[in-house]
C-alpha cells in the first residue's frame, strides 16, 4: 500500500492538545500558541487541551501524561540555552524518534534563516500512539514547522503510529 492509499486510510480530523514551554510568556502573550491552535482548527483538526508549562522537565513530563490527544504540539524551550529542556523531556517520554522531523525542520528553517537553524533542536516521536512534536517558540518557526510538516502528515503519522 503507498502513501496515497495509506494517507486516504488516515483521520481527517485529529484530537490535538498544544503546550507552549516558556518561562516568561502567559496566555496573553503566547502568539505561536495561539497560532498553533488556529491553524490546527483551520485545518479541521480539534484542540482539546491548551496548556502553558514553565522550562522545567517535570512540568512538561506532566503535560505529556494526557490519554485523549493523540498529537501533542509543543512550541518553546528547543534551543541551546541551559534553561532549554524540551527535547530532553519530550525524549524521556517517547518510545521512537521520528528522526526525519528535525532534520527536515532545520534545513526549511535554513532556507529561511541561515545558520541559525542549526541553534534549533526541534523533534518529534511516537509514545504509545501517541505523536509528540516540539517546534521552536517563535512565531515563524512554528508557522514554518506546521504549514510544512506537520500539517500534510498529521492523519497520515496518527494512522501509521496506531496500525
Amino acid at each position: 500500500m503507498g502513501v496515497k492509499e495509506h494517507k486516504h486510510k488516515a483521520p481527517k480530523e485529529v484530537r490535538c492538545a498544544v503546550i507552549t514551554v516558556s518561562d516568561t510568556r502567559d496566555k496573553e502573550s503566547d502568539g505561536s500558541g495561539k497560532l498553533i491552535r488556529e491553524m490546527l482548527v483551520e485545518n479541521g483538526h480539534g484542540v482539546i487541551s491548551y496548556r502553558l508549562v514553565k522550562d522545567e522537565i517535570s512540568e512538561i513530563k506532566d503535560a505529556l501524561r494526557l490519554k485523549d490527544p493523540q498529537v501533542f504540539i509543543l512550541n518553546g524551550g528547543t534551543g541551546i540555552s541551559k534553561r532549554d529542556v524540551t527535547p530532553e523531556a519530550v525524549r524521556d517520554i517517547i518510545d521512537r524518534e521520528i528522526s526525519g522531523f528535525g532534520e527536515l525542520f532545520r534545513s526549511l528553517s535554513y532556507e529561511e534563516i541561515g545558520s541559525a537553524a542549526v541553534l534549533s533542536r526541534a523533534i518529534a516521536g511516537v509514545n504509545d500512539g501517541q505523536i509528540v512534536f516540539a517546534l521552536p517558540g517563535s512565531k515563524s518557526a512554528v508557522e514554518l514547522g506546521m504549514k510544512e510538516l506537520i500539517l500534510p502528515e498529521l492523519g497520515h503519522l496518527v494512522y501509521e503510529a496506531n496500525k
